[in-house]
C-alpha cells in the first residue's frame, strides 16, 4: 500500500494503513479523561495517532503544547476541509498554541498554483471561515510559508540528515520530478517543527491532525527530529534502559550534564561509560524512558541542539462526497462549500446517495444501510451534536422506521441554520484578519 499526499485517492480498509504503517488505534483509553471530547474523537472519526499519549499527559498536567496544521488552497473551502479545523478549534479551547500554515510554496510545487492565487484563496475563502467557526487569536499564529523565513531556514538546514533515497521511498518521486516538489516537504518539517524554537514557545509536545493520507510528512518530520537530537533515550537489546550521545563532539561534557539531569529525576544508580558514549539508568523502569527524553530534549538548545521532541498526530477519517465518491472542490455536486447558499446545499442534499432500498416498501420491510448514507455521514461529522439523537436516527433507519426523505429534509434544514450562521460571522471576521497574521 502506497500513500501518496498530492493524489486525490481515497482511503477506506483504515485498520490495514495503521498496520502498515505503524499507525497507533486511536481507543476511548486515549480520549476518554479529555475534557469535553469533541465528537470526531469519541464518534472514532479520528481512528489513529502517533504519540498522542504526550499530548494527553500535557492537557491534563496543564503544561505547554502546540498544535500546528496547514491548508492548501486549491479551490473552495468545503465540509471536508473544516473537519480539521474543528479540531484545531477544540483543541485550542484545551490551551494548545495554534500555528497554521498557508502551504503555498507546496502549492506551487505541486499544483503550479501562483502564490499570489494562493494568497487570494487563503485569505478570503479559508481564514474568513477559520474565524467564523470559532477559531480564536489568542495563541494562534496564522502565516504563508514562503513569507516565514525561519521554516525556509529551518527546511534547508534540517534537509542536511535527509537523503534522496529516503525521498524517492517516502514519496515515490522519479526523474521528473520537480525540485520545488521535493523541497516541499522539508518546508512542511519546516512548519512542523519551528514551533519548538525558542522565539515560537521552545522545546514542547506538538500536535498535526492530518488525514491519513499526510502520514508521509509526519513519519518524515519525525525522523528528521530525531535525527537532529543529541541524546537517544532507549531499552537496549540486553533490556537497560541508557542515555546515548549521539554526536562525537564533547562527549564526556554531555554524559556527564545527562547524568546531572538524571539525578534531578532521582535516579541514582547511574554508570557511565565514555567508550560507549552512554549512560546507563539501573533504577529506570521503560515507563520512564519518555519523561527522560522530553526532559533532555529542553536542555539541548543550550549545547547547540535543536531539542526537537518528535511530533504527534491524530489521523481522521474522509468525509464521503454526496456522490458517494471523495469530496472535492472540482467536483461541486460532492460537496457542500461553506460558502454555499442554502438553497445550493438543500438542492445537493436532496440528490445525495443514501443507504436506502431500492422501494419504499423494501426499506419499511428490511431497513436501511445508515454505514453507506451519505447524509447520515452528515449528520455523524458535522450537522449533530448529540450522540443519543445520532444513535437514534441510526437505529430506526436500520429497523425501517424512518426514511430517507426524512432524513435529507432534516439535513437541510441543520446545513441551512450553519450556513446562514457562517455567513453572518464572516461579515464580521473582514475586520479581525489581521489579528492572526502576526
Amino acid at each position: 500500500m502506497k500513500i501518496d499526499p498530492w493524489s486525490s485517492a481515497t482511503y477506506q480498509d483504515y485498520a490495514r494503513l495503521r498496520d502498515e504503517f505503524g499507525i497507533e488505534e486511536f481507543n476511548v483509553d486515549l480520549w476518554k479523561d479529555l475534557p469535553n471530547p469533541h465528537k470526531l474523537i469519541r464518534r472514532g472519526v479520528v481512528f489513529g495517532h502517533r504519540d498522542f499519549q504526550l499530548i494527553k499527559d500535557s492537557v491534563l498536567e496543564k503544561k505547554p503544547w502546540a498544535v500546528l496544521t496547514g491548508l492548501m488552497p486549491s479551490g473552495r473551502m468545503h465540509l471536508g476541509h473544516k473537519m480539521v479545523i474543528d479540531e484545531v478549534i477544540y483543541y485550542q479551547s484545551l490551551g494548545a498554541d495554534i500555528f497554521i500554515a498557508v502551504a503555498d510554496i507546496e502549492s506551487y510545487g505541486t499544483r503550479g498554483t501562483s502564490l499570489e492565487e494562493t494568497k487570494d484563496l487563503a485569505l478570503n475563502e479559508y481564514i474568513m471561515n477559520y474565524i467564523a467557526l470559532g477559531l480564536k487569536p489568542e495563541r494562534c499564529r496564522i502565516y504563508f510559508q514562503s513569507k516565514h523565513e525561519d521554516v525556509k531556514d529551518l527546511a534547508y538546514i534540517l534537509g542536511k540528515k535527509v537523503n534522496w533515497s529516503q525521498m524517492v521511498a517516502t514519496y515515490g518521486f522519479n526523474g521528473s520530478t520537480n525540485m520545488t516538489h521535493v523541497f516541499s516537504p522539508l518546508v512542511q518539517t519546516g512548519d512542523i517543527l519551528h514551533v519548538q524554537l525558542k522565539k515560537f514557545g521552545g522545546t514542547r509536545p506538538t500536535l498535526v491532525p492530518v488525514g491519513v493520507d499526510q502520514d508521509p510528512h509526519i513519519r518524515l518530520s519525525r525522523d528528521i527530529a530525531q535525527s537532529h537530537r543529541l541524546f537517544n533515550v532507549t531499552l537496549t537489546k540486553d533490556k537497560r534502559i541508557g542515555v546515548f550521545v549521539k554526536i562525537d563532539k564533547d562527549v564526556e561534557k554531555l554524559l556527564n550534564h545527562a547524568t546531572t539531569v538524571l539525578r534531578s529525576l532521582n535516579f541514582s544508580k547511574l554508570e557511565k561509560i565514555v567508550d560507549y558514549k552512554a549512560v546507563y539508568i539501573e533504577d529506570a523502569q521503560v515507563g520512564d524512558i519518555k519523561r527522560i527524553d522530553i526532559t533532555l530534549a529542553k536542555t539541548e538548545p543550550q549545547f547547540g541542539g535543536y531539542g526537537f521532541i518528535q511530533p504527534s498526530a491524530t489521523f481522521h477519517r474522509f468525509i464521503t462526497g454526496l456522490t458517494g465518491e471523495k469530496m472535492s472542490s472540482s467536483k461541486p455536486e460532492s460537496a457542500i462549500f461553506l460558502t454555499d447558499s442554502p438553497e445550493e446545499s438543500r438542492k445537493k442534499i436532496m440528490n445525495a446517495k443514501t443507504g436506502g432500498a431500492v422501494t419504499l416498501e423494501q426499506q419499511k420491510k428490511e431497513g436501511g444501510n445508515p454505514k453507506e448514507c451519505m447524509i447520515y455521514e452528515l449528520f455523524l461529522y458535522h450537522l449533530i451534536e448529540d450522540d443519543s439523537e445520532l444513535n437514534e436516527i441510526f437505529t430506526s433507519c436500520k429497523k425501517g422506521q424512518k426514511m430517507c426523505g426524512h432524513c435529507k429534509k432534516y439535513a437541510a434544514e441543520l446545513m441551512e441554520k450553519i450556513l446562514i450562521d457562517l455567513n453572518e460571522k464572516r461579515q464580521r471576521a473582514v475586520d479581525n484578519i489581521d489579528k492572526y497574521l502576526k
